[in-house]
C-alpha cells in the first residue's frame, strides 16, 4: 500500500465497511480487507455471562478510558505464548496514534490495585458506529471487563453498531452474530448517520460508569 495512505484515506475506508491489517508485525506493508461475512456484536441482546457479570460489579480493576491509548495498541501488537504473531505492524501503530491524537480512535483500559496496565482495547468511532480493532489480557477477564464497560459507553451515547469484523470464538459468549456483508453495508449506513457520543457518560479519563452501572445499562437494552 502508498505510503500516502493517511488517516483521511483510513476512515473513507471505514465508511466503505473497509480496514486494514498486516500479514505480520514484522512486514511493514498493509492490505485493506472487505469480509464476505462480518461479525458483529449486537448493542442491543449483548449477553454477559453470568459469572462474568458478578466480576465486573465487583470492579476488580480501575477502569479508564482513552488515557493510555498508545500503550493499549502497543500491548496488543505484542507477541504472546497463545498469539506468537499479530497483525499490527508500525504503520498501523502510527495510523491509529494520529487517529486517536484526531479524537477517532479510542481505548478502554483496566489497571490494577498496584497501577499496572492489565488489560484493554481500541477501536474506531464513525458516528453511531464503533469498529472494534484488538483487545489484550495480562490478568483474569481483564478484557472481558473492559469490553463490557465499552459497550455501555456505546449504548449510553447513542450508537448503533459494533463491528467484530471476523467470528471469533473468544466473542461467541457475547452474542456474536455473523452477518454478509451486504447486510452488514445497510447497517452500516444507517449507523453512519447517527450522531453518537463517545463521552457521553464522561470524558477522557476515570470511566464514568460503575460496574453495576455498566450492567445494567446492558441488561436494561437487552
Amino acid at each position: 500500500m502508498s505510503a500516502r495512505f493517511d488517516t483521511e484515506k483510513l476512515l473513507d475506508c471505514y465508511r466503505q465497511g473497509i480496514f486494514p491489517m498486516a500479514d505480520s508485525r514484522y512486514d511493514m506493508n498493509l492490505f485493506l480487507i472487505s469480509p464476505e461475512i462480518r461479525g458483529v456484536l449486537p448493542l442491543k441482546g449483548f449477553h454477559i455471562p453470568k459469572r462474568l457479570k458478578r466480576t465486573v460489579r465487583q470492579m476488580p480493576f480501575e477502569v479508564t478510558v482513552d488515557l493510555a491509548f498508545n500503550r493499549v495498541i502497543e500491548a496488543c501488537a505484542e507477541e504472546v505464548p497463545d498469539r506468537p504473531t499479530t497483525w499490527i505492524n508500525a504503520p498501523i501503530l502510527n495510523l491509529y496514534g494520529s487517529l486517536h491524537r484526531q479524537g477517532y480512535a479510542h481505548s478502554v483500559e483496566c489497571w490494577d490495585q498496584e497501577g499496572h496496565l492489565v488489560g484493554g482495547l481500541y477501536g474506531v468511532a464513525l458516528g453511531g458506529a464503533f469498529f472494534g480493532e484488538s483487545m489484550f489480557s495480562r490478568a483474569t477477564d481483564a478484557s472481558k471487563i473492559a469490553l463490557v464497560h465499552l459497550v455501555a459507553r456505546l449504548i449510553a451515547g447513542g450508537f448503533e453498531l459494533m463491528d467484530a469484523q471476523f467470528h471469533n470464538p473468544h466473542l461467541e459468549q457475547f452474542g456474536l452474530e455473523e452477518i454478509p456483508k451486504n447486510e452488514f453495508m445497510k447497517h452500516l449506513d444507517r449507523a453512519l448517520a447517527v450522531q453518537a457520543d463517545f463521552y457521553s457518560v464522561g470524558l477522557p479519563g476515570l470511566d464514568g460508569l460503575t460496574g453495576e452501572g455498566s450492567v445494567h445499562l446492558i441488561t436494561q437494552t437487552s
